[in-house]
């Protein structure tokens, strides 16, 4: 008899997706629409493809190779001076920037929770949100933190979706916006929307729960790849749906906004209080999401840089590292830094910081002394490299642009 079709089952992928519609998705996505319409639907297509392309490396590098990103680093690291550029380079993307993007987390989730029931102790938000982040965390398995963050995720996703349905969105704007053009003003937003979209440390994240999710048969690993594209893309039609709500309840009618928030407020009037309810509930769960997934991360990668390797070891340093992060984080937010100017800054330090750790991973998926058949083939390459460039092209774009602007001021 022949083999029975495996159904789909959720994976690394739903957390990927789980990590990249945080609050920066949702800050960055209401910005471009209410500012530029549907102008930049293009960046999300874009940046959605290109995560596509880049975690399906990461699922093969995880569930085929049986490595996680940073261990494979160390690996193909040429000597002792190698490997410490490497190991610096996880460091600086994970332990040090999600410690500030967890701050970030912490305070879009709040913003979600005052959408919903208006402005009061945020200081008690802000801890009810790293409490529960720090509570999921401490569970400490995968398999259990996966089911949390799916739910969570389809509770966000359902919330946008009817949100965008409240809105009404004009189909003919909406595929006007796949023609790519970058509206004056527009490159920083931009850049924000591919480097909210594709995370850098999502590569790690990926990487690492394949490994835990998947063994390395091949029909596991055809269905990592498969479970990855499937979430990564719909993933992205949540992005492009904020986007299109934005856009239609607020470009339109040219409302000014600075956050997801106001967007909830501003929409109020003329679509009623679920529309507020509904974004809001979205703001939440992506904040809440992101709280988790970036500390999973940055304990994952750690974790394969410290010895020993064994479960017990490895299970503590699990919740003592992404503890530690949800703490650092809970405290910025608690310092009072304004939370929308956090996330863009962010965001668009992260779209600068993608080509760099894409290049390194483009290096280690070439290493077939390494990884075997699970290494990249001349289409992953090229893909890979098309990727790398256009991001490498906007990233230095915009920081020419700000330099430009900054020399203007003097």
């Amino acid at each position: 008899m022949p083999e029975r079709k495996r159904r789909f089952r959720t994976g690394p992928g739903t957390l990927v997706a789980a990590a990249f519609i945080g609050p920066g998705t949702v800050t960055a996505c209401t910005l471009a629409g209410a500012n530029f319409g549907f102008a930049l639907i293009w960046a999300l297509v874009f940046a959605t493809i290109s995560t596509v392309i880049l975690q399906d490396m990461s699922a093969r590098l995880g569930a085929g190779a049986r490595l996680g990103l940073g261990e494979a680093l160390l690996k193909s690291a040429p000597g002792s001076l190698g490997t410490a550029i490497a190991a610096g380079l996880i460091l600086a993307a994970l332990a040090i920037g999600n410690a500030a993007y967890e701050s970030g987390n912490i305070v879009g989730g709040v913003l979600g929770i005052e959408a919903i029931a208006g402005e009061g102790a945020r200081r008690a938000m802000i801890l009810s949100i790293a409490l529960v982040a720090g509570a999921i965390l401490l569970i400490g398995r995968y398999k259990p933190i996966e089911r949390i963050l799916v739910a969570l995720v389809l509770l966000m996703s359902g919330a946008f979706l009817l949100a965008a349905i409240l809105t009404r969105p004009d189909p003919l704007n909406l595929l006007s916006g796949l023609w790519p053009i970058i509206p004056e003003n527009g490159l920083l937003t931009t850049i924000a929307l591919i480097g909210t979209t594709i995370v850098p440390y999502n590569l790690f994240l990926h990487a690492a729960a394949a490994r835990q999710r998947w063994n390395d048969d091949p029909a596991s690993v055809t269905e990592a790849r498969r479970e990855a594209a499937v979430s990564i893309a719909l993933g992205g039609v949540v992005s492009i749906l904020i986007l299109s709500a934005a856009a239609a309840s607020l470009f339109a009618r040219g409302i000014e906004v600075s956050s997801a928030r106001d967007m909830a407020l501003a929409i109020e009037p003329a679509f009623g209080p679920a529309a507020r309810y509904l974004i809001g509930a979205g703001l939440l769960g992506a904040g809440l999401t992101s709280a988790v997934t970036a500390p999973m991360a940055t304990a994952y990668a750690l974790n394969e840089l410290l010895p020993p390797k064994t479960t017990a070891s490895q299970t503590r340093r699990f919740r003592i590292i992404s503890i530690s992060i949800v703490a650092i984080g809970a405290a910025i937010a608690l310092s009072g830094v304004k939370a929308v100017s956090l996330i863009l800054i962010a965001q668009a330090a992260n779209g600068i910081l993608l080509p760099v750790i894409a290049v390194f991973l483009l290096y280690v998926m070439n290493r077939r002394s390494l990884l075997g058949k699970m290494a990249n083939g001349p289409m992953a390459n090229f893909a890979g490299v098309i990727v790398v460039l256009i991001a490498a092209l906007l990233g230095a774009r915009g920081v020419w642009r700000a330099i430009e602007t900054g020399l203007a001021t003097l």
